[in-house]
């Protein structure tokens, strides 16, 4: 069974890895043989988590500072990782911003511009950046972090639902265009998961109490219950699933509220 989930001599890169839902997959990869490349806009809390996984285990992670919002970040980030580990196996496009709350009337182009290049556009980047050298070798596995958000809709998280929704279907047509490489297109869609990114969800008691009202497993998730499913995607153990959507949620987006 363990040899389904092994990652030795794969390499990951996962984007918005300093903490919450990148961290933690990105430990789990590590715990599992992978060498890891760590990225988001601070270097320093890149460089902590880098620090930690190499010290348990030794050379297998780099940080790297990125703004996936800059094309020009993301061309240095691939080759930086390139110029550590040779290679990229396993994509993880994780990063994302939740800039503004309210009604679609309200937003701003601007605003609208950033969510989109931040949550969608970030993701075509680095699949095109990645996509070459997974078809020289015939192998790859690319894992795009979307949302139920994606699934549903939302009085005050349209543009952010908006922009994941087409994640999810970035996947899907990544599948099909990537598939006959041997490429494998994946997204996972985390319900409402206990991390800093979704703070103001879930530490207002009402905003708490009303999520824990639908979900029937009756509390939030955990960040490395989402690293589970990225390691499933990543590996052997999912090796027949492409352009699928993992949606990791407690069974909030099946159940029905007040009936």
């Amino acid at each position: 069974m363990s040899e389904l989930f092994d990652l030795t001599g794969k390499v990951a890169l996962i984007t918005g890895s300093s903490r919450g839902i990148g961290r933690a997959i990105a430990v789990r990869m590590a715990e599992q043989g992978a060498r890891v490349v760590i990225s988001s806009r601070k270097m320093d809390a890149c460089a902590t988590v880098a620090q930690a996984i190499n010290a348990d285990h030794p050379g297998h992670a780099i940080a790297v500072r990125a703004n996936v919002s800059s094309k020009q970040d993301l061309t240095q980030l691939v080759a930086e990782a390139h110029d550590a580990f040779g290679k990229i196996d396993v994509l993880v496009s994780n990063a994302a911003s939740n800039i503004y709350f309210g009604p679609m009337a309200g937003i701003s182009d601007e605003v609208f511009r950033k969510t989109l290049e931040s949550n969608l556009l970030s993701a075509h980047w680095l699949v095109t950046m990645v996509a070459a050298g997974m078809i020289e070798r015939r192998d790859g596995s690319i894992i795009i972090v979307s949302s139920v958000g994606g699934l549903r809709g939302s009085k005050n998280l349209g543009a952010y639902n908006i922009t994941k929704a087409a994640d999810i279907q970035l996947a899907r047509n990544l599948a099909v265009e990537l598939g006959p490489h041997n490429i494998r297109t994946n997204c996972i869609a985390p319900g409402l998961i206990k991390t800093d990114f979704s703070r103001a969800l879930w530490e207002d008691p009402n905003n708490l109490a009303s999520a824990l009202s639908v979900i029937p497993l009756g509390r939030i998730g955990e960040a490395d219950e989402i690293a589970g499913a990225a390691l499933f995607l990543a590996s052997a153990a999912g090796r027949y699933v492409n352009g699928e959507t993992i949606v990791v949620d407690g069974g909030l987006t099946i159940a029905a509220a007040g009936i």
